[in-house]
């Protein structure tokens, strides 16, 4: 009986032990992916920020300036690519729209950013552009890769349609949570002008045929939960400035935007809740069912074994009876 229970605990000890690397190395990266069909919203400020009036082309300080970034998965699109990429593919059909202090909009540019489900790595595909223009995107935005290292990264910057490096910089301590600081530094370049310009009749190859050219640089900050791989924080040091030609009437330059652009606080606040629950999931896959396998695996041998080695131990000898003495008689 002991040896029958012995077996059954050894074969339930290398099940377990099996199946605590086959849930970190085969079923976390199939099963841990962006869902097609998610919807972000982010809200970004620039309190006391400098901004262009189209009207006298005159850069004047503001009391804010707001930027709205919406994420919306497209369903339709992604299943249409998969069926050639042979992947699973998240189509985010993004719009970055920037307030003046009236509530009325600056500028608005619209993406589609196109990538892989699972390694967020992008997937080159038709439909990929920025503000109508197609691109072809090297590096990650937005969106990490699940279990971020600590090193630099390629990251696209969207204004300036080029990748540059996104350079690790330290661990720190956010909300309680461990988080990864990340910055990049786009010096100045030469940008197109956006196709919605806030002044009704002007357009931007109007503008650009005057001779007048856009320039922009910033220093792009992230903080990043590395589980998950989502930024619980966002801010950049933003410029951008008009050059040259006959809008600015002879002036070498005019800023156009000058602002420090950072997270609202209750977007911080529900992005930060929504990545604490989430790592948990990503961490059942990664760690605790992992190893708690594996130790269970390791317990089950070690009882089988035991199990085994009493199974084995010689039976005490039977105590021998011996019989009372007969009586003498005389």
């Amino acid at each position: 009986m002991r040896r029958k229970s012995g077996l059954i605990l050894l074969a339930l000890a290398v099940f377990f032990a099996a199946l605590s690397p086959l849930l970190r190395w085969y079923a976390f990266p199939r099963l841990a992916k962006v869902p097609a069909n998610q919807y972000t919203t982010m809200v970004l400020e620039a309190k006391d920020a400098t901004l262009l009036d189209y009207d006298s082309i005159q850069a004047v300080k503001v009391p804010k300036v707001t930027i709205v970034q919406t994420l919306k998965g497209n369903v339709e699109a992604s299943e249409k690519i998969e069926r050639t990429a042979g992947r699973d593919v998240v189509v985010w059909d993004g719009l970055s729209y920037v307030q003046g202090p009236d509530g009325k909009t600056v500028s608005k540019i619209p993406e589609r950013y196109i990538f892989d489900a699972h390694t967020q790595d992008p997937v080159h595909a038709t439909g990929e552009m920025v503000d109508g223009a197609p691109v072809k995107r090297e590096g990650i935005e937005f969106k990490w890769p699940f279990l971020v290292e600590k090193r630099d990264y390629e990251y696209f910057d969207a204004q300036a349609r080029v990748t540059a490096p996104i350079h690790y910089k330290g661990t720190q301590t956010f909300r309680g949570l461990s988080v990864y600081y990340f910055e990049q530094t786009i010096p100045w370049t030469k940008i197109p002008f956006p196709r919605y310009m806030p002044v009704k009749g002007i357009t931007a190859e109007a503008v650009a045929a005057s001779g007048t050219t856009r320039w922009y640089t910033t220093v792009r900050k992230f903080w990043v939960e590395p589980v998950t791989g989502a930024p619980v924080r966002a801010e950049e040091i933003h410029q951008e400035e008009l050059r040259g030609g006959r809008l600015l009437s002879g002036r070498e330059k005019v800023t156009a935007f000058s602002g420090h652009v950072k997270m609202r606080e209750d977007y911080i606040d529900s992005t930060v809740a929504l990545v604490k629950s989430q790592r948990v999931l990503v961490l059942l896959l990664t760690s605790y069912l992992p190893w708690g396998f594996l130790t269970l695996g390791v317990l089950l041998l070690a009882l089988a074994l035991y199990l085994e080695a009493r199974g084995r131990r010689p039976a005490d000898p039977a105590p021998t009876r011996t019989s009372a003495p007969e009586p003498v008689n005389a």
